[in-house]
């Protein structure tokens, strides 16, 4: 009988192309490998911004947004709070000085004025008891002062009498008692005299000291009471300089709190430009730097007049303004570029900006070789910039070209070789 013989699954020639094929995946993975990772990268350079490196003049400044705003603007608050009953103007009106703006009402400042009102004529009856009280004093101290003057008179007559009778010894005319009684009665009306002349003379400086008092309370609730006066008018809002008036914001029956911001007024003598510049310039931006503005293809010069230290969101103020006379046409409000200048103009190496700078800092730039065939890394130092330009310090010469696209996907690779070339 016959034996089925099995055929072998790995013959030497199976094993062989096997071994074969293996070892060229293995080639064709590296291959791939070696082209996606290392230090060269293949790439079309039409994906990519090349800039020239120059050589020309440079001017660091700062690009930023104003607007324009009057030179001169008054705020209208509330001095006081109420609620409004009477508009007199409109926003955008031109209104002179003293002119009626709007009107307020207060019901606790009448109710105020009533009150302090009733003090002061309660101090003034006062006022004019204490004066009529010792008018009224002074008069029967005057009395008392008279019938006192009168007894020390007759008393003084009958002790004088006696006493001439004892010198003359006609004691046998009067008794001992009878002139130690006379001299007794002259005595205390002398004395009595002194009492009330003292008495006057008290009582008429503590009613001096008294009215004085009561004057000066009058006073100072009559000054008072004029200042709470003063507050009614200022009810009545009225425009503190002539120009137009802008922002008014009050309906009737509208309740306002005191110091309110009502409105404002613009003086239109001229106008600035206010900025909003970042914080990291607020040590390189001072009062007298220049700046530029083109408007409506005219350029025109401006100075900061002003800097507001007080840092908000990472933004502070500037006012800027114009040189000559302001350009015809501009309006409060309107949106305008303005150009700050933050140094000199000096000969500087220029490399345009790019997107590059966001991957490496200024440390490091793709540069192409005299073929531009390709494109090696190369350490560079960058100083100043402004919108447009990097000035270069070190690492490039005018002439060179620098890949300035950004580096987003290749910062990793030594060296680009350009495939379309």
């Amino acid at each position: 009988m016959d034996r089925k013989i099995e055929k072998k699954k790995w013959t030497p020639k199976r094993i062989v192309w096997s071994a074969g094929g293996l070892a060229l995946v293995v080639l064709i993975v590296y291959v791939l490998l070696s082209s996606t990772s290392g230090s060269t990268l293949r790439i079309d350079s039409n994906r990519l911004t090349i800039s020239e490196v120059t050589r020309g003049e440079f001017q660091e400044y700062i690009t930023q947004t104003g607007t324009v705003s009057p030179i001169r603007t008054h705020y209208l608050d509330a001095t006081q709070g109420g609620s409004v009953i009477k508009v007199f103007a409109e926003n955008g009106s031109l209104v002179e000085i003293g002119d009626s703006l709007l009107q307020l009402d207060n019901t606790d400042l009448h109710l105020d004025i009533m009150y302090r009102e009733a003090q002061l004529y309660e101090q003034i009856n006062n006022l004019r008891n204490t004066r009529l009280a010792m008018e009224e004093n002074s008069l029967a101290l005057r009395g008392n002062l008279l019938e006192i003057d009168h007894q020390i008179s007759n008393s003084k007559r009958i002790y004088e009498q006696y006493q001439q009778l004892l010198e003359k010894n006609l004691s046998s005319h009067i008794s001992q008692n009878d002139y130690d009684k006379a001299k007794e009665d002259y005595d205390y009306w002398m004395k009595r005299r002194e009492l009330t002349l003292e008495t006057q003379r008290q009582d008429s400086i503590l009613r001096t000291v008294q009215i004085e008092q009561l004057e000066a309370s009058v006073t100072r609730m009559q000054a008072n009471l004029e200042v709470v006066k003063q507050k009614l008018e200022n009810l009545i809002v009225r425009a503190p300089i002539g120009g137009q008036l802008t922002s008014l914001n009050a309906e009737i029956g509208e309740l306002k709190s005191r110091g309110e911001r009502l409105g404002q007024i613009d003086v239109l003598d001229g106008y600035k430009i206010r900025a909003a510049v970042d914080e990291y310039y607020i040590s390189r931006i001072a009062v007298g730097q220049s700046a530029t503005a083109e408007i409506n293809g005219v350029s025109y010069n401006l100075t900061v007049k002003k800097v507001y230290t007080e840092v908000r969101d990472g933004r502070f103020q500037i006012d800027l303004e114009f040189d000559a006379a302001e350009p015809e046409g501009i309006r409060r409000g309107q949106s305008i570029q303005v150009r700050l200048m933050l140094g000199d103009l000096a000969q500087a190496v220029l490399l345009p900006r790019g997107g590059f700078y966001q991957k490496t800092g200024g440390n490091w730039i793709y540069v192409l070789d005299e073929s531009s065939q390709y494109a090696v890394k190369r350490n560079i130092s960058i100083g100043r910039y402004n919108p447009h330009f990097y000035e270069v310090l070190e690492g490039l010469e005018p002439g060179e070209r620098c890949i300035t696209s950004p580096y987003d996907n290749f910062e990793d690779f030594d060296r680009i070789i350009f495939s379309d070339r």
